[in-house]
């Protein structure tokens, strides 16, 4: 289905999509075409009776294309077609959207995890300021809770104790080191320290001076 004929549908139908539902739909690994056919899906309830010719005719679409968006929609585990006895005693098929209920509702547990701001160690705030030896300011506290969401504990420790190391009070330093070794691709204490063995070691490491004697340096 082209992007008009979904426009079309759209204006058609009265199919209603959540914010949060639009917001959220690739997460479903789903086309946008699957997509609004499921929200279509939606609104008939959480389970109805599966009726694929009526669904072409108010959706609009062809019988062997419903049939190929609820096969895709199956596979991807956002609902199941049951079988079930009506009160006539007649076997039918239902359509259940319970699993796009349940993926969504992880979707929504996950997207409230990550708005809220991870814990950071009080220590870690109490250990920098005993090494300025100042209270830090609101900016600053800020810097160190966007750090706590990146980084180990142990390794802000660390970038801590460089900047104490080089003479440098400074948040900003920090974040700086924070940083460069993100880049490097250093994320834990275990990772820092040897980086900084290794750096140790190349600054140790003899220049070597060849002895020349310039003087007696003749053409021949």
């Amino acid at each position: 289905m082209k992007q008009k004929q979904l426009v079309e549908l759209l204006k058609t139908k009265n199919i209603v999509i959540p914010l949060l539902f639009l917001k959220e739909y690739k997460k479903f690994d789903v086309t946008l075409e699957e997509f609004i056919f499921l929200m279509y899906l939606k609104d008939k309830g959480c389970t109805f009776v599966f009726d694929p010719q009526s669904m072409a005719l108010e959706f609009g679409l062809q019988l062997k294309d419903v049939l190929e968006l609820i096969s895709k929609l199956t596979d991807k585990k956002l609902l199941l077609i049951d079988t079930f006895k009506n009160d006539k005693g007649i076997r039918e098929e239902k359509v259940d959207l319970s699993l796009f209920y349940e993926r969504m509702s992880t979707i929504i547990s996950e997207s409230i995890v990550s708005f809220n701001e991870e814990p950071v160690d009080s220590d870690i705030f109490e250990m920098i300021e005993k090494e300025f030896g100042r209270t830090l300011s609101p900016s600053e506290l800020e810097f160190i809770k966007a750090w706590a969401n990146t980084f180990d504990s142990g390794v802000i420790v660390e970038a801590v104790k460089e900047a104490t190391l080089n003479g440098v009070s400074s948040i900003r330093y920090i974040d700086k080191i924070l940083y460069e070794w993100d880049k490097k691709g250093i994320k834990t204490v275990s990772d820092v320290r040897h980086f900084l063995t290794n750096k140790s070691k190349q600054l140790k490491e003899p220049v070597e001076v060849f002895d020349y004697d310039w003087f007696d340096d003749e053409d021949d």
